[in-house]
């Protein structure tokens, strides 16, 4: 990256924010310690994730997610619909296939304007989330007794009677880091607030406390209804919108919500050292 001005974009959905770097054309060779750094808010761009698009073979792109702190993770529904968004307006297609190392998400615009993602099948054997013991999902033997579920990226739902009575920001680092998960986890608080509607606020395993997150939200959906606490669609709230979630029979999660643009900026890595 040294010597190099890179072109990117500033995107987000419902509030959980991107910095997005595009090497179909160019390779940059960003590694972890420079897309931590390019993420910090305070000397480099600042975001939730950093996602960078890169050229696929067998899909229309591929694309990489790095967490704040540098770790790659495997999902982010809300990234895959900012992705989407990109590859969607510059093919004038209907449909675009992303590829992640978690799998191939099909993304297309809806009539409105939101942009649907499916997710794939939810995981829910242990060994898929994966906990470190053999642990009923529906249950987890930790305070509270969570749910568990993967949706490419381990997450664990609490269900609370007041999601603004928890300490999400003492509780999540604490619970992301328990022996039970052993690549860490997601820790998501949901209330339910009826048969069609959850409030839902995520710890991110190696981002904090984000606006939303996508792939929590279809978590907290297939949780609470395995709970037998909403139907198979519902919208989630988070503190920056609204996503709709609908898990359908074929155990595929499909995620439909805005996304927008910020800016668009340049940026020479070597004056942000990692």
């Amino acid at each position: 990256m040294r010597g190099m001005t890179i072109s990117f974009v500033k995107m987000h959905g419902c509030g959980n924010d991107f910095v997005i770097l595009d090497e179909r054309a160019r390779r940059f060779g960003v590694d972890p310690a420079q897309a931590a750094a390019l993420a910090d808010r305070h000397t480099g761009i600042g975001c939730d994730q950093l996602i960078v698009i890169e050229p696929a073979k067998t899909a229309d792109a591929f694309m990489r997610i790095y967490n704040q702190d540098g770790s790659e993770a495997g999902a982010c529904g809300n990234a895959a619909r900012c992705v989407a968004d990109i590859l969607l307006r510059e093919s004038g297609r209907s449909g675009v296939t992303i590829r992640t190392i978690s799998g191939d998400l099909a993304a297309t615009r809806c009539r409105d304007g939101l942009v649907q993602v499916d997710m794939g099948p939810v995981r829910l054997d242990w060994t898929d989330i994966p906990l470190s013991r053999p642990t009923d999902t529906l249950k987890l033997e930790l305070p509270g007794g969570p749910a568990a579920a993967s949706m490419g990226n381990p997450h664990a739902t609490w269900f609370v009677a007041d999601l603004d009575a928890v300490p999400v920001a003492t509780l999540g680092p604490q619970l992301e880091h328990d022996p039970i998960f052993p690549q860490r986890a997601n820790i998501g608080f949901a209330q339910v607030i009826d048969p069609e509607t959850i409030r839902l606020k995520v710890w991110e395993r190696g981002a904090g406390l984000t606006m939303a997150c996508g792939s929590g939200a279809c978590a907290a959906l297939v949780n609470a209804h395995r709970r037998g606490l909403t139907l198979r669609r519902a919208r989630v709230i988070v503190d920056g919108g609204t996503l709709e979630i609908e898990w359908r029979d074929d155990g595929h999660v499909l995620m439909a919500g805005p996304v927008a643009t910020a800016f668009h900026g340049q940026i020479a890595p070597e004056a942000n050292p990692p």
